[in-house]
């Protein structure tokens, strides 16, 4: 039987990017007009959504890692 993957395998590397990663999830949420449970369970998002968020964090984190590297 293949693995499962998903996030329960992503680990962070600098522990200290976690409290940042989280408050950038839900600046992209509300600028996608997506809302995010407060109770912290995904299982009623559509993966559309969840995949949203997602993308546009990564393309946000992309933007912003091209941003440090033109400054030097």
């Amino acid at each position: 039987m293949a693995r499962r993957q998903g996030a329960g395998n992503n680990q962070i590397v600098i522990p200290q990017a976690a409290q940042g990663l989280e408050q950038l999830k839900y600046e992209v949420a509300k600028e996608l007009g997506i809302d995010i449970p407060a109770d912290g369970y995904y299982g009623f998002m559509a993966t559309r959504d969840t995949g949203a968020i997602g993308g546009h964090m990564v393309r946000r984190l992309v933007q912003m890692a091209e941003q440090t590297l033109s400054q030097r």
